[in-house]
């Protein structure tokens, strides 16, 4: 059976730990010590990354020096023995990983798809989403476009609603709070904000989410909604929100979340 489990790393970073049986993968290593010790002299199998930023690729030179495994990724970072390129899969932990680019937060950043067979011929989606897609939230943009952010994004919502999101990094109250201003109407915000603070404060984390649970309550994959469009326009000073594009407006609501 598969585990999926967080260690966390520096003050907010989840590297996420994969393990079914004997077998161990880690996502995001950005350090390697939380790893070692979270496989209590276990091997590691392989390492996942999804973009080059070193609070996700820290670890692994330590980690390949110890374990001597492989390392799938884009082909931009070094040390990376497979490299990934979007539409590719490849079979990590017995089961089918497929690989989607999604440009924005940096250029070379992959989305990690993992379909987990359960009963019957059903199928459970698992999403490694690095700093693209957070929950009740999105990565600011170091490379990338506006544009490109939002058709990367948009192909993440389109994957099945009961998808588990993990992203890298524990956003989500801060997150929550900026969507609650955006769209203060929106009772799922309120809701998922009081469950949230309630984890926080047992020192539990909120990941992962879902992709359905990120299209109740995540504004930026909410660009449509009429609050949110009046919401962000009226923030930039713009008189009128219909003649602003999706993309226009996912610029302006990511040009207050870097300032709110």
């Amino acid at each position: 059976m598969l585990s999926i489990s967080p260690i966390p790393a520096f003050s907010d970073n989840y590297i996420w730990h994969l393990q079914q049986g004997d077998e161990h993968w880690v996502v995001d290593p950005g350090e390697a010590d939380p790893v070692i010790k979270a496989l209590q002299g276990a091997s590691l199998n392989g390492i996942l990354i999804t973009h080059h930023h070193p609070d996700h690729t820290g670890g692994i030179a330590p980690l390949v020096k110890k374990y001597q495994c492989p390392v799938l990724g884009p082909a931009s970072i070094a040390g990376v023995t497979t490299p990934l390129t979007g539409g590719g899969v490849v079979t990590v932990l017995g089961m089918p990983l497929g690989v989607c680019n999604i440009p924005g937060h940096t250029l070379d950043h992959l989305a990690l798809i993992l379909r987990e067979p359960v009963s019957g011929s059903s199928v459970q989606t698992h999403l490694f989403c690095g700093d693209t897609l957070f929950a009740a939230g999105c990565g600011r943009l170091f490379e990338g476009t506006p544009e490109q952010m939002f058709h990367s994004l948009a192909k993440l919502s389109a994957l099945d609603a009961t998808t588990r999101v993990y992203c890298a990094h524990e956003y989500t109250l801060d997150n929550l709070h900026f969507a609650n201003t955006v769209e203060p109407g929106n009772t799922a915000i309120a809701q998922r904000l009081a469950s949230c603070q309630a984890l926080r404060d047992a020192n539990e984390p909120t990941l992962p989410s879902t992709i359905a649970l990120e299209l109740a309550t995540n504004p930026f994959l909410r660009c449509k909604v009429p609050e949110i469009m009046k919401s962000a326009a009226r923030h930039a000073g713009h008189p009128n929100p219909s003649t602003l594009d999706q993309v226009a407006l996912f610029a302006l609501l990511r040009e207050w979340k870097d300032h709110f």
